[in-house]
Formats: C-alpha cells, structure tokens, sequence
C-alpha cells in the first residue's frame, strides 16, 4: 500500500514537501473526463415507492438518512466501506455509494421533497484530488458527479458542500441514528430535547417496511443464493488441498471468498468454516483448523451482491465424501427438524411457530436417543425445555440486506407477526454435541451440524429459494462425488 504524502503529516514519518512548482504542475494537463451518458437504475420505481411509505409515514416530519462514514480499521486504514442500511433501502444506492452522503426528506405538505447530498468529484485543480488520502481521487479512485447519481438513483442531488443544519426546521425531525453518531448528536442538540422516540420509531418504520421484499428485492436475493451455490461447489473443489493443512479451514474459508468478490460485493458476514468438533461453536469464525478426514465441516456462507442484498446458507459436509452412521442420524434428524419447519410457512401463520415446529422434532429426536433427563412431554413444556441444550439457538430469521434484517421491528411485527407474501427468511436448525458432553455417547461427541435455507412465502405457500443446493445426505454425498 501507497503511504501517503498529505496532511496531516506526522513528525515520526518522512513526507513529500510540496513546492508550488509541483502544484502547479500537477494540477495542470489533464484530459477531460468521458463516460458513458447514465441512465436510471431498473429499481428505481421500487426504491420511489419506498420513499413514499416512509413519507406518508411522517408527515410534516424532516427526515433525516445519512449513508454513514468509512470506519477505522487501524491507525490510518480503515474497513471497506458499506453504507448504512436504511440509506441502501431508500436511494437504492449500494456498494458503489460514496461515504458520507446524507438523503434529505423535506416536508411539503403531506409528502416529501427527498434530496440526495453527495461530495462530487475533486476539480483538478485541488490540492484534494491528489493530497488527501481520505476521500482524493489519486487514493480513492474517482467518485460518480451529481449527475449521474441524480439519473441513476432518480434523485435530485446537491453538493455535500452546501449541507446545513442551519437550513432546517428540526423542531419535528427524524434520524437514522445508528448511521452517523456525530450528525445525530448535533440533530438532537438542536431540537433541545433528550426524546429520542422520533429517530427509534424511524428505524421502527424502515424495519418493518423491509419485512415483505420487493420484486426487486426477492430477484437480488435469488441471484445471491445462486452465487452461494456456486461458492459451495468451489469449497469441495478446494477440499483436497483443505484436507492435511494445519488451516484447512482458512482454505475453505478463501475459495468462498474469492466467489463472493468475483460475484458479489463481499461475504454478507464472516464465513464459519468449522471442522470437527469447531461445528459446536455456533459462530466460529476464527478458522484456523485443521480438515481432517472423518470429520464433519460445517460452512455458513452467503454471497452479498452489489445492491448489497445476502444469501445466508448452511450446508454440512462429510470431509472423507459419506457420512458414519451416527452422523448420518443426527443429519437425517436436523433435515426431519427443518422439512417440519418448512411445512408451516404460507400466509398467516406465526413466525415463532416456524422455531416450535422444528423444535418438536429435536426434542422427539433427542428423547428417543435416551439423551434427556426427563420424558419427552415434560421437555416439551415451557418450563422444561431440557432438549435446547443440543440446539440453543432460534431456527429462523428475516433475510434481505442485513444478514440479521429487520433487527429494529416491533416483537408483535416479527417473532410474533403473521407470514406475509413476499417475507424472506431463513430455517435453519442444528444439532450440536459438544466434545465435553458426557451426556451424549462417546461417539457423538464433537458433532455439529447445521442445515440452512433461504424461504420466500408465497400468496399459497413457502418456496425454497435455495432448494437446488443439495440438501439430504444422499445428495451431499452425490455432491462430493461429483
């Protein structure tokens, strides 16, 4: 990596002077800039009627969607950057957003006036474009003009310079708090009152829009599922090379990555590739281990597309191609758990009864195993619950641009919500025996496995978006045959 030569310069590392003669000349004998005219983004009517719902949601009210800013990694390096989540949902606006652009909703009667702020390419002729390693051009590469942002995202745009609290009435106003801690420190400021209730109903809002997916949303979704098949099929081509290495799991983990950044924008989160008894750490993301044959390796994966929308998928592989006949129980068991689950989903239904479902038949497994202290009706009650030591955690979760979507909607809107045409979640439950267990037989012991789809509800039903990743442990065997 380039160091850079700019301010602010520190007095333990060396820095280029900068001599008028090198201004002047840098700043001079470049070609016009050319591009192709834009045009607008296929999802703009989608994102519109998006806008509108949040409008009619706050009339008379200022609202407030910063995109956020790059975040520190280390010293003066910082985290690739991801715009905020409401601000993707509401422009449109996905990997290639430029950090700290702010969407302005401007009461007009019962609507708004929705304005884009967005810092737009450095003249030539600034010391920025080559001498600020943050956000010039020479560092960064060359951000997108007001114009073209306008016609793309269907917006109109304005230079960041000429944002200002100042031009605001904020006396009612509504920010998307979590995007930018600062901006929503002085927003609160000024309205001169510690309410926050105005920004937390927002995130509310924007929560529970997200709950039913778009045409647009479930096709974005569908492709990265699709990515994420393909992501799977390059971990079983790398398994060779895996198996023996002392960080097999780090090359499982790679040959994922290298399909997510050849597809998408990146991982939609850290991929889990746990061999062996790591299967048994719900969110192992370290993958420093070994693969070894014998072992079971469990690999939860999504590819995030540019429009920043995550596939989150699980699939549980027998290292050594077949399964032993106590793996293949419990994998016949989890796949019993999630089938049961499945059938649940269609219209109206009650999210949490996707969980019950599939915790029926790991306590019905567990207990006929001889695994519980206690017989299986008494587990089964609310105040029993013994069988959730061999599954902790909840078998679904709304999916979309966060992996965890929809995290700020209301309990009466999600766990306990009706299933709604359009909602995308996951199923995904497991079973997990940890390698200290005495309550399991030996030879259970460090087995953890894990089976997640990605489900759209239908106006009739539930469809398995990803259904064509093999599933059933003949086919996962077919598949590393193949």
């Amino acid at each position: 990596m380039a160091e850079s030569s700019s301010p602010p310069p520190r007095e333990n590392r060396s820095t280029t002077p900068i001599s008028e003669a090198f201004r002047d000349y840098i700043q001079t004998g470049w070609a016009e800039h050319s591009a192709e005219p834009a045009s607008p983004l296929p999802h703009v009517p989608f994102v519109q009627a998006r806008r509108e719902a949040v409008s009619n949601a706050f009339p008379g009210t200022t609202l407030i969607i910063p995109a956020g800013s790059t975040k520190v990694r280390s010293n003066d390096t910082d985290y690739p950057y991801r715009p905020d989540t409401a601000f993707t949902y509401l422009t449109g606006w996905g990997s290639g957003a430029t950090p700290g652009s702010i969407l302005l909703g401007t009461p007009q009667g019962k609507k708004h006036q929705w304005t884009l702020f967005v810092l737009p390419p450095a003249p030539r002729t600034s010391d920025e474009f080559y001498a600020n390693p943050a956000i010039g051009e020479f560092w960064t590469g060359r951000r997108p003009g007001l114009v073209d942002v306008g016609v793309w995202l269907g917006l109109e745009t304005k230079d960041l310079a000429s944002w200002s609290l100042d031009d605001l009435d904020l006396t009612s106003s509504a920010v998307v708090a979590a995007a930018e801690e600062t901006l929503t420190r002085e927003i609160r400021e000024r309205r001169h009152t510690k309410d926050t209730s105005p920004d937390d109903r927002l995130a509310e809002v924007i929560s529970e829009m997200r709950l039913v997916k778009d045409d647009y949303e479930v096709a974005e979704l569908t492709e990265a599922i699709a990515s994420t098949h393909r992501g799977f099929q390059d971990i079983i081509r790398a398994l060779p090379e895996a198996v023996g290495d002392s960080r097999g799991e780090r090359i499982v983990e790679g040959a994922f990555h290298a399909r997510a950044r050849r597809e998408g924008n990146d991982v939609g989160y850290g991929t889990i590739a746990a061999s062996g008894s790591h299967a048994c750490i719900l969110h192992w993301v370290t993958n420093d281990g070994p693969v070894s044959p014998g072992d079971l390796l469990l690999v939860d994966a999504g590819v995030e597309r540019d429009s920043l929308y995550t596939a989150d998928i699980t699939r549980t592989l027998p290292v050594s191609g077949s399964f032993t006949d106590v793996q293949r129980r419990v994998y016949d068991a989890v796949v019993e758990a999630a089938d049961a689950a499945f059938a649940v989903v269609k219209p109206g239904a009650i999210f949490r009864d996707i969980h019950q479902a599939a915790m029926a038949v790991i306590a019905s497994k567990t207990s006929e195993w001889g695994f519980l202290p206690v017989p299986l009706e008494e587990a089964l009650a609310p105040e029993g619950q013994h069988h959730r030591r061999y599954m902790i955690h909840g078998t679904s979760h709304h999916l979309g641009l966060d992996v965890h979507d929809c995290a700020e909607a209301r309990r009466e809107m999600y766990l306990e919500g009706e299933l709604r045409p359009g909602m995308v979640f996951t199923i995904e439950p497991g079973l997990y025996f940890q390698p200290d267990d005495e309550t399991v037989p030996p030879e259970w012991r460090g087995i953890g496995i894990r089976l997640e789809d990605n489900i759209l509800v239908t106006e009739t039903g539930g469809v398995n978006l990803s259904a064509a990743i093999p599933r059933t442990a003949d086919d996962i065997e077919a598949w590393l045959r193949s």
